[in-house]
Parts: structure tokens; sequence; C-alpha cells
């Protein structure tokens, strides 16, 4: 087997010290180092300096990314940023050859544009996945297993039920995944990002539930997922993106994470693990769902209370990472959600308190699946052997 790694650079600290603040760093910072042989597994969050153009930030992330390819990116902004963006992404790197998704979360400071998370490969062949001309997927093997990452998927159009568009976006994820030689039960972690989410989100959940009571996954459990309220700029009522996982033999699989301090997302009837983990013989990688201040019985905790919601809610993050021997320095990628963009202080007092904790994060103002959640945090962790 070949070996991996994860280098993950931080364009811009994880967290402002002050959401208006204009002093840290913008500089790569390399936090792994690389074995011999193998691809090269890439993480990056980006942001926007200061003062700096659109055409400035992509010649950044291009000299971050050096030879790797890009896999997928998602990209949080208002909707009204989206074409200036993508025009300038293209400036710099061409026709974009990747899947894409676009969240309107703009950044709680008030700008357009919050940031970018984009996953990237060196040194072994990438597959694109199109549908009616458009990349939506990007296959790739690391040694121990295949991997299909998939974004900017939905309905054609945004005609019909919410419901049923829903329903489209999940079987043209069944469309993508196929093309690509996978299957839904191949799939191991999801991001919907639902238009005024409050309004339908018990149909999303049903409709969600009716699919994937037909599938037998390979991991034995629903995938990991994070469910919240944005717009997209195509309109619909939906965004998809996806991770899907096809071990090559024995010593690569995905298997369920249960959260120590809260029940299953089920018991409340939303479809999705709290955590998935996918292990090969290089790496061991933990994906965690949108996690929020729900108590043991699932019901919402500290409402109304911002700092409270972060507290618990990192809580119930860390104690997913300890369970599986992870901490707060092994996550490569985060995003945090806040409903009011005027509550964003209480993350970054939390990591203000933590300086050992800190970790790269964009910070977003996007609408939580309940209208008394106040704050969810998702998060990947990754070791290498």
């Amino acid at each position: 087997m070949s070996s991996s790694f994860k280098l993950m650079l931080t364009i811009s600290t994880p967290v402002e010290a002050s959401l208006s603040s204009t002093t840290y760093p913008y500089r790569p910072k390399s936090v792994a180092t690389k074995p011999a042989g193998g691809p090269s597994e890439i993480s990056l969050t980006i942001k926007p300096a200061p003062g700096e153009t659109m055409a400035g930030m992509f010649q950044r992330l291009a000299q971050a990314l050096g030879n790797a390819t890009i896999l997928q990116i998602q990209a949080f902004g208002s909707v009204s940023a989206s074409t200036t963006t993508l025009d300038a992404m293209r400036k710099q790197f061409g026709a974009i050859d990747w899947p894409t998704t676009w969240v309107e979360g703009d950044a709680c400071s008030g700008e357009p544009l919050a940031g970018l998370e984009i996953y990237g490969i060196a040194e072994t062949e990438v597959k694109r996945i199109r549908i009616d001309g458009r990349v939506v997927g990007s296959v790739y093997s690391d040694g121990g297993a295949r991997h299909c990452l998939l974004g900017g998927l939905g309905a054609r159009d945004g005609s019909g039920s919410r419901a049923g568009q829903a329903t489209k976006a999940i079987e043209e994820l069944q469309h993508a995944l196929a093309q690509a030689g996978f299957n839904l039960s191949d799939t191991v972690r999801t991001w919907f990002f639902l238009d005024d989410i409050l309004s339908w989100y018990d149909d999303f959940n049903r409709a969600r539930t009716a699919i994937y009571s037909h599938i037998k996954f390979r991991s034995g459990s629903l995938p990991a997922s994070t469910g919240v309220g944005a717009k997209n700029p195509a309109g619909t009522a939906v965004a998809l993106a996806a991770w899907a996982v096809q071990p090559l033999d024995n010593s690569a699989c995905a298997e369920e994470v249960g959260s120590p301090l809260q029940c299953p997302a089920p018991a409340y009837g939303s479809s999705f693990s709290r955590a998935m983990e996918v292990t090969t013989p290089v790496s061991r990688r933990l994906t965690i769902s949108g996690t929020a201040s729900i108590a043991p019985g699932g019901e919402t905790s500290w409402k109304d209370d911002p700092r409270r919601q972060v507290e618990l809610t990192m809580e119930v993050v860390e104690a997913i990472l300890q369970s599986r021997n992870f901490s707060f320095t092994d996550i490569s990628r985060a995003t945090a959600y806040f409903r009011r963009s005027a509550d964003a202080w209480a993350f970054t007092e939390w990591c203000a308190k933590k300086p050992e904790n800190i970790f790269p994060v964009v910070v977003i103002h996007c609408e939580v699946c309940r209208e008394d959640l106040l704050f969810e945090l998702e998060a990947d962790a990754t070791q290498n052997y």
C-alpha cells in the first residue's frame, strides 16, 4: 500500500481575536510533514485579507496549492458575491474543473465573502464526474480506498415542492455516484444546505428518510451530515455535497462514531450519524456532523444564551474527538454557523480561553435547523500513520 499524508494549510488565522481585527497573519502554515511516497492530501481554509482583491486571494491560493489538484471547494458568502468570486477563480485557474458548492453564508463581520474550504491532492490521478457538462465530482485513490467528493448538486430547477427538490437532489447524487462506479450506500458524509430551512425541515427529513430506508449503507450506519439554512445561486430549495468511500480491501473501512453526550439523531427524526470514522492503511479520518447545543434527550439546551450554547457544543465536539483518541489539534477543517451574526463573539471568546485548541475554521451567518439553536459546528480531523 502506498502512504499518504494530510497537509493542512491555514491561509488566515483560524479565528480572529476580534471580528474586526486586521492584524492576523495570512501566510500558509504547514502542520504536517510528508512521508515518503503516496498521494499528498491537502486541506486549505482561505479568507480574504483586509483590503485584498479577489485576484490577490486566489493568487495566494494558487501558491499554497503548488502542484496539487483541487478536488472540491465549498464557498461561503452572500449570493450577490458569487459571480465576482467565481469569475476571479476562473481568471486564476481557468475553467472550474472541480465540484463547487456555493452557500449563502456571509461573514459574521459583515464581509460578503466569509471564506473557502478547499480539498486537494497531489501525486495521484483524479477523475472528474460530470452531469450536463458541469463537474460535480472528483474520484481518487489513496491506496487503501477509492474516494468520491461531490458538490454543487441539487434539483435541476426550482420548480416543484421543496421536499420534491430534496428528493431530486439525492437522486442526482445517486446518478453522479453511479458514473463514478459508486452507490449511495458508499456515502459516509453529506452536506444539505436548505433555503428557508425552518419552514420545511420536517418535510426534508421525511424525504431523506424515505430514500435512506431502502439503502443498506456499506458502513452499516447512516452518513454523517450537516443540515443548515442557506440560499444558493441557482435559487433552488437545496444544494448538496457529499463524500463516498469504497475500501479496496479489508484494511480500510468506515464506521459510525456516536456522541458520548447526545442521543442518536434518528431518535428525534433526523437521519444521520453524529460522526463517521474512515480508516485506511495510511490514515484515520473523523468527520463530525453539524453539532449544536442539544441535551442527551434531544431537546435544545441553553435557549437564547449564545455563550452557553457555544460551550456545550464544543464540549460535545471534544467528547466525540476524545472517544476516538483525537483532539482539537487534529482538526483540519471546521465551519461554525451562527443564526445571529451578532453572537459570533461567543465563539471568539471560547477560542481565546483555549488557545491550545485553535484550529482552521470559517465563521458564517446561517440558519440552524431549530429556531432556538443559535450555533452549530462541524469539523474534520485526521491522523496519519
